[in-house]
């Protein structure tokens, strides 16, 4: 990249670097971030970057199987877990791609530049058409950003970018309580601008150095507008392997389309298999060479072993901030005390949880769900167990007996049961008597989002405030906790804004302390991921938040 055309803050990054405050990997996702291309990157630090795979290694023909659950996929922009966004991800792409090695590029935004202050940020998006032949334009980006972030659409696209696109207003109505309902729209008239048919330009409320990575959150797909945020079967898209079968519980079929902007592939068709809960169908399937692989947030931790006896399987595996946390509803009477969650906390050995629940691949939570993978994680004194602590607290609190409730959890992935069981039998010392309501997952993610106190399994994020951002900011879609601090949200916004490493981990380091002290999760692990493939499929690489790019894979016949 030509000098005159870096960002200012690139000097800073390579000042930090070269003073060993950042790391080559986090200089190159925060370099990347900033318009520098990744093959650039790379080179500032000494490193090569990976290089794409080259259409001549990869055999052509042929149908992957995959074995994933398929459940009713309609709506992107309100996609609530990883799996359905894999099946629309032929059909529908990103301005953004984060890769497994955990690098945002430009994708169909060819390239981004951010202003000195990051508050100004230009989309230069690709020259490409819609699979109906119509030209792909600022429109259709200017329209997909609006429709994310109507409150109306419940897209947790709105989580990640209300601290800097978004304003609350009141609605003039009150609700049943006589309280004012506040709603959210954009902060000014001219937030989002169209510079020309192919630049849109973002106009922020507050710095905000995350954008690209937010343009790559699995909601955030670009839909054609003319379908007006649906999909399904037959759906227009600007990607290779359009979705032509759905059926819900049993498969998805996604199809080859030749001529894709993005060059050549491989596959003739990928399926997605729906095997079910019981892990071991698709054990039994890989096995028997059913399918060829398995998708790594569906993996049994239990099944590893036997997966990897599989002379024709290969594993791999990955680090991630993937994590499950029990949290209570913070607006619910029996959880407004602050002091009740945090006995549960103090009640509960993560790392004996880690060991019971995950074989310990991983690491022991720590109760504010920012992971020691985030590059701008802060390093607190561990938060151990301490029964006597947490009676005191629950006497404090009014409860001197202790005290009872009931958590919902599914039944698979089995690592989450057993993570709930061994917090249950914790708990039990300190006087907290917990029932277990378990569920069908169909059933459970009808009402994850609505039950007093659930256990929730959390994707990966490459940021730490990410989470924090679609999880714990007051009034988003993903707030299942309830959780609303106004301190929470405001050290919050000013850490998205923050591009100095070490200024931006001391505020992630306030953040975390908020959630052990107040915050509304007992975390008991964080969890590396697996996924176990055939030796004849090609290109696949586990990816820490699980997505899949059927454009990258092929197979050997």
């Amino acid at each position: 990249m030509a000098k005159e055309r870096e960002h200012p803050g690139l000097n800073q990054l390579k000042q930090q670097f070269n003073e060993g405050k950042l790391g080559r990997r986090e200089f190159i996702r925060y370099a990347t971030l900033l318009g520098v291309s990744a093959t650039a990157a790379y080179s500032m630090v000494g490193l090569v970057a990976p290089e794409p795979v080259r259409a001549a290694d990869m055999p052509k023909g042929g149908s992957m199987r995959i074995s994933m659950r398929v459940y009713k996929v309609d709506s992107p922009h309100t996609y609530s877990w990883l799996h359905d966004s894999n099946q629309g991800r032929g059909t529908h792409e990103y301005l953004a791609k984060t890769g497994s090695d955990n690098v945002t590029r430009p994708y169909l935004c060819k390239e981004w530049k951010a202003s000195a202050d990051l508050k100004t940020w230009d989309l230069h998006l690709q020259k490409i058409k819609w699979h109906n032949g119509r030209d792909f334009t600022a429109d259709d980006v200017i329209w997909n950003i609006k429709h994310c972030l109507d409150p109306n659409t419940g897209s947790s696209v709105l989580g990640l970018m209300k601290g800097y696109m978004l304003e609350e207003y009141d609605t003039g109505e009150k609700d049943d309580s006589g309280n004012a309902k506040m709603s959210t729209r954009l902060w000014d008239a001219n937030a989002i601008e169209k510079v020309d048919d192919h630049t849109v330009r973002l106009n922020l409320k507050e710095a905000q150095v995350a954008v690209p990575e937010h343009m790559f959150h699995y909601p955030f797909a670009i839909l054609d507008p003319e379908e007006g945020g649906t999909f399904g079967p037959g759906s227009n898209g600007t990607g290779p392997y359009p979705l032509v079968e759905q059926s819900v519980g049993e498969k998805a079929v996604l199809r080859r389309r030749d001529g894709w902007w993005g060059g050549e592939s491989f596959l003739d068709e990928l399926v997605y298999v729906d095997l079910g809960d019981d892990p071991s169908a698709t054990v039994g399937a890989i096995a028997s060479q059913q399918v060829h692989g398995q998708y790594s947030s569906d993996a049994d931790i239990n099944t590893i072993d036997i997966l990897r006896s599989l002379p024709h399987v290969t594993i791999q595996e990955v680090i991630t901030a993937a994590t499950g946390v029990a949290r209570v509803q913070m607006d619910r009477e029996e959880f407004k005390d602050p002091r009740i969650a945090r006995a549960m906390r103090l009640a509960v050995d993560t790392p004996r949880c880690l060991e019971l629940a995950y074989r310990n691949i991983g690491s022991p939570g720590e109760h504010h769900h920012v992971c020691p993978v985030h590059p701008d994680y802060k390093k607190l004194s561990f938060m151990s167990r301490d029964v006597a602590a947490a009676k005191k607290l629950l006497a404090e609190a009014g409860y001197p007996d202790g005290i009872e409730f009931e958590i919902a959890a599914k039944k698979e992935p089995a690592w989450e049961l057993q993570a709930v069981q061994a917090m249950v039998e914790q708990w039990k010392e300190a006087g907290i008597r917990v029932n277990i309501n378990l569920m069908p997952s169909a059933q459970f993610w009808d009402v994850w989002d609505k039950v007093p106190f659930g256990f929730t399994a959390w994707a990966h994020r490459p940021l730490g405030f990410m989470v924090l951002a679609l999880a714990y900011r007051s009034g988003v879609p993903w707030n299942e906790s309830r959780f609303s601090d106004a301190e929470f949200d405001t050290l919050l916004t000013k850490a998205e804004g923050t591009l100095d490493i070490a200024e931006r981990t001391e505020i992630i380091g306030q953040l975390q302390t908020i959630m052990q002290e107040r915050g509304p999760l007992v975390q008991p692990l964080w969890r590396g991921q697996f996924a176990a493939f055939d030796k004849r499929a090609m290109g696949f690489r586990i990816h820490p938040t699980g997505y899949i790019f059927p454009e990258e894979l092929a197979l050997q016949t």
